[in-house]
């Protein structure tokens, strides 16, 4: 999704997964009605990677770990780490020590912990430096390669959005074009 700032992207994506929802209209996963859905199940399924790093208290491997132990289940922090970039030695350290962009990249391996069907990622480099941005933008190449987790990817850069997506839908004063 592609739009300048203020245009509702990130209001899509919050409906997307129910951290909102809509005023009017319905929004659909899978063709169901997401406020028919129980939102933790929906949240596990399509997962929000917010634009800023929001670690929780703890080491790497707490914050990977973190949602599917609330599922009550094992996570595979190794598995989650590499497909984030990040070698699994960062697993020990703590989030508060890391760049912005490996503490994004912590982000994105803690939603690939929940194995979710769909990623959704709000401006997931707006806060990275150019060589941070690449490496990101590499990861989530790679992800789309693999096909394994669609991606809902919201940046307000033309550039970015034709680097990484299949198809681009525009979005303008709320309204989606294309």
């Amino acid at each position: 999704m592609l739009g300048p700032s203020g245009a509702g992207k990130s209001s899509l994506l919050r409906l997307l997964c129910r951290l909102s929802d809509a005023d009017e209209g319905v929004v659909r996963f899978e063709g169901a009605d997401v406020r028919d859905l129980d939102p933790l199940e929906l949240r596990r399924r399509a997962c929000l990677v917010p634009q800023l790093p929001a670690p929780v208290e703890g080491t790497v491997a707490d914050n990977v770990s973190l949602g599917p132990r609330l599922g009550g289940r094992e996570a595979d922090v190794e598995r989650a780490l590499q497909g984030a970039g990040l070698d699994p030695s960062f697993a020990d350290r703590h989030p508060e020590r890391l760049s912005v962009g490996e503490q994004q990249r912590v982000m994105l391996a803690r939603a690939l912990a929940l194995e979710p069907e769909v990623l959704l990622l709000d401006e997931p480099t707006a806060a990275l430096d150019e060589g941070s941005r690449d490496g990101v933008e590499r990861t989530l190449a790679e992800l789309a390669r693999a096909g394994q987790t669609s991606m809902v990817l919201v940046t307000h850069e033309r550039a970015q959005a034709e680097r990484l997506a299949d198809r681009v839908v525009t979005i303008a004063d709320g309204r989606v074009w294309g």
